[in-house]
């Protein structure tokens, strides 16, 4: 990937995004109340069995990899963000993978999930093939949250405000998309349990997908 996607999720987006309008984030932290309950929901929601491996891409600050440790699942991260990961807490540094130094390293293994929650909208368009393609070869299923969008714009308007996202497509563009890139759709919906309840008063928001190789 590009060395501007390291330069973008750097100090002032994760701690300081709304002051400088850059993201929704300020002061990016753990909070172990909602992320633990996201995990414990995640594995009880896609069936994630307690000798399967996790990989969270695009862990960010490492708070996924964290959570599901808590809850006693193999879970590692693949992050770009320098920064993000000098953040990471001690106790799961250890677990995350650099993706562009670490690319080979990561080829080489195999996850029998891949979380991509808030990430590919990251990605740019010229980019998100190779990305997915990439997925497909380290991991076995897939959960993907993105938000949608339409006309250009995200339907949750607070999506509007980080300047990192870029792909603005609808539930039925990322079904293709995903197919392109060798995925089975499993499930793909605008709605999941107790994930990103807090914006389903915009009914098609959020595109929800279980994904497994073809």
């Amino acid at each position: 990937m590009k060395n501007s996607y390291n330069e973008k999720f750097n100090e002032d987006y994760y701690e300081r995004g709304v002051e400088t309008g850059v993201s929704c984030y300020s002061n990016f932290r753990w909070i172990p109340e909602l992320t633990i309950p996201l995990c414990a929901t995640m594995i009880e929601s896609l069936g994630i069995g307690k000798f399967e491996t996790i990989l969270d891409f695009g862990s960010a600050k490492g708070y996924l990899v964290k959570g599901f440790r808590l809850l006693h699942r193999e879970a590692y991260g693949a992050e770009i963000s320098d920064y993000a990961i000098q953040a990471t807490p001690e106790s799961v540094r250890s677990y995350i993978y650099h993706y562009d130094r670490d690319k080979e390293n990561l080829l080489n293994r195999k996850f029998d999930w891949i979380i991509a929650k808030d990430v590919l909208e990251h990605i740019e368009y010229s980019d998100i093939d190779s990305i997915l393609s990439f997925l497909n070869k380290i991991g076995n299923k897939m959960f993907a949250v993105v938000p949608l969008g339409e006309e250009g714009n995200y339907i949750v308007p607070a999506y509007n405000l980080d300047v990192t996202h870029i792909i603005k497509e609808s539930l039925e563009w990322w079904i293709n998309k995903f197919k392109e890139n060798n995925f089975k759709i499993i499930e793909a919906t605008y709605h999941m349990p107790h994930i990103k309840a807090n914006w389903e008063k915009w009914g098609q928001g959020n595109g929800f997908f279980i994904l497994s190789k073809v």
